[in-house]
């Protein structure tokens, strides 16, 4: 049994949190001596073997390695990060691949030099070599968001894009949609693959027939998503919505839509992928899909701190956590949008509701602004 105590199973007898069973692990002062002494003897019962954490003693040192910081998604992945590890007792040190020197094995040393505690990688594209290399700092290391299948090796922790993918297509359906476009992300990223996979599945599900000419290979930025929008709205028969992959993407639709005189919702419905910031203040306010990513990097802290403590546990972990729909203003249902949004607007003409009466909008909808911080926005938020 001493091989597969977890620090959790500690906690559960002390009645104390994980915190505090890592605190006295790591010998930390600010644990009261009854306490100290209830979390050791339930230690004790439960055949829990402690041993310096991989061979050294704590330094109460996190590394987050990530891409670049100049992104909306790569703010949250911090903010997440620094704040669970604050509740360990721990500093984080971050370090940026994308600036400086981009060699991993100048960014590898300085980590080595550290005696980090362990690694959250947040990396889009990590090779093998680099994982490897993480892996031979013998520290715990956590992949938040990796692309490609599971890793059979290390710990990940990533959220359900499939199914919040269905569940916008699926938002879009139960409004009266049946022509969707999608503007996707990288397809060498696999986040990118698993939302086009749920929104395939969507429609299949509705018994709607695929159709190509409505998805767009984007990028998760905001230019993506301007050729994205204009490449749909370009079609004979254009989508009455599109779905983008990135709320960034969602961004440059509106841009679009704004440039041609098109009203969200009312003539065209959109829905972004993330929850990031800027969500809620778009005008209008940008129905998405939320992916937790403060809580995906906690979980990854979670996870190192667990390896860290326990390092005779040799268990791999693939979390994955929900995403959900949060509904603001930029989808209505198809009834109450005017059906040839993209043609009649692009050629003058007036747009024409069901029973074929121009729909004079009055003023009821402003055309879609976009927040003037967000609009030459050039990095991914995944």
């Amino acid at each position: 049994m001493a091989d597969r105590t977890t620090l959790a199973d500690v906690a559960r007898l002390a009645g104390v949190s994980i915190p505090t069973v890592s605190k006295v692990l790591r010998g930390k002062n600010d644990v009261s001596s009854s306490t100290r002494s209830r979390v050791r003897k339930a230690m004790q019962d439960a055949g829990y073997e402690f041993r310096e954490t991989f061979g050294r003693s704590s330094t109460g040192t996190l590394d987050l390695v990530i891409d670049g910081l100049d992104s909306l998604w790569a703010l949250e992945v911090v903010r997440g990060t620094e704040q669970a590890a604050a509740q360990y007792g721990m500093s984080v040190v971050v370090t940026s691949t994308r600036h400086g020197s981009v060699d991993p094995k100048d960014w590898l040393q300085r980590i080595a030099a550290r005696s980090t505690d362990g690694v959250v990688a947040a990396l889009i594209r990590t090779s093998l070599d680099t994982t490897l290399k993480l892996k031979s700092l013998n520290a715990p290391l956590v992949l938040l968001d990796p692309i490609g299948e599971p890793d059979p090796v290390n710990s990940t922790v990533g959220a359900s894009n499939w199914l919040g993918a269905l569940t916008a297509i699926e938002h879009f359906l139960s409004m009266g949609h049946r022509r969707i476009g999608i503007i996707t992300g990288p397809m060498a990223v696999a986040c990118s693959q698993e939302r086009l996979d749920g929104y395939n599945a969507a429609l299949r599900r509705a018994n709607i027939e695929i159709d190509p000419r409505l998805i767009v290979i984007g990028d998760f930025l905001v230019e993506g998503g301007r050729r994205g929008a204009e490449a749909l709205l370009d079609l004979d028969d254009p989508p009455t919505g599109i779905f983008a992959s990135g709320d960034l993407a969602a961004a440059g639709v509106y841009q679009v839509a704004s440039e041609r005189g098109l009203s969200i919702p009312d003539d065209l419905s959109v829905v972004g992928f993330d929850d990031v910031p800027i969500c809620p203040m778009l005008s209008p306010p940008l129905t998405t899909i939320r992916q937790p990513i403060a809580q995906m990097a906690a979980e990854a802290v979670r996870l190192v701190t667990t390896l860290r403590d326990n390092p005779r546990l040799e268990s791999v972990n693939h979390i994955q956590l929900a995403t959900s729909l949060v509904e603001r203003s930029s989808v209505a249902a198809l009834s109450k949008q005017n059906r040839t949004s993209g043609r009649n607007s692009l050629s003058g003409e007036p747009a024409m509701t069901d029973s074929d009466v121009p729909s004079g909008r009055d003023g009821g909808s402003a055309s879609p602004q976009v927040p003037s911080e967000v609009a030459a926005g050039s990095a991914p938020s995944r």
